[in-house]
């Protein structure tokens, strides 16, 4: 990469603020922040732009969220990365368009911040996580079947997904560009 990307997440408002670039790592308490930036804006964003290697993936989802509710697309640009928890922002577009030359990546995740509890309750932590991500791909319309390759893949690695996955899983939606 020719520029290494933030230590947390930066929102920069681009093209005369009709969108917004969010690019670093998704932090704890990033969500509350972002939204509050994101709802300072005038006018607001139709479009958010990601370039993020992942990190927190309960703040992912609640950012989500509220990027859904108020209707914003996602999209990467040439050359940028969505990882590990940023697959889950990209997926809350109304419309999603990642370019060839960008990449989306998927891996196991943490849940849980304590490595000393018993197996039982980091399996039960997990498992629960697992669901609330695999619900919240559904409400956003998102295959589940997507986090097959997250599962398969130890948390110190990234599965890219290729084009044709992003487009069965859901993760991009057509656009009139791509029609053409």
């Amino acid at each position: 990469p020719a520029t290494a990307l933030p230590d947390r997440l930066i929102l920069t408002p681009v093209e005369a603020g009709a969108a917004a670039l969010l690019e670093g790592a998704i932090e704890a308490g990033d969500a509350e922040r972002i939204v509050k930036q994101l709802e300072a804006l005038e006018p607001a964003p139709s479009r958010v732009y990601l370039n993020s290697p992942g990190g927190s993936v309960g703040d992912a989802l609640d950012l989500g969220r509220y990027l859904r509710r108020g209707g914003i697309a996602t999209a990467l640009r040439d050359g940028d990365i969505c990882y590990s928890a940023c697959p889950y922002l990209l997926a809350a577009g109304t419309e999603r368009h990642v370019p060839d030359s960008a990449s989306v990546g998927v891996h196991q995740h943490y849940f849980g911040e304590s490595t000393l509890l018993p197996a039982f309750v980091a399996v039960e932590d997990i498992q629960r996580g697992q669901g609330e991500v695999m619900g919240y791909l559904d409400e956003m319309g998102i295959d589940p079947l997507v986090m097959r390759h997250a599962l398969a893949t130890p948390p110190d690695e990234i599965y890219v997904l290729l084009p044709e996955e992003l487009s069965r899983y859901r993760l991009v939606t057509e656009t009139e560009e791509a029609g053409n």
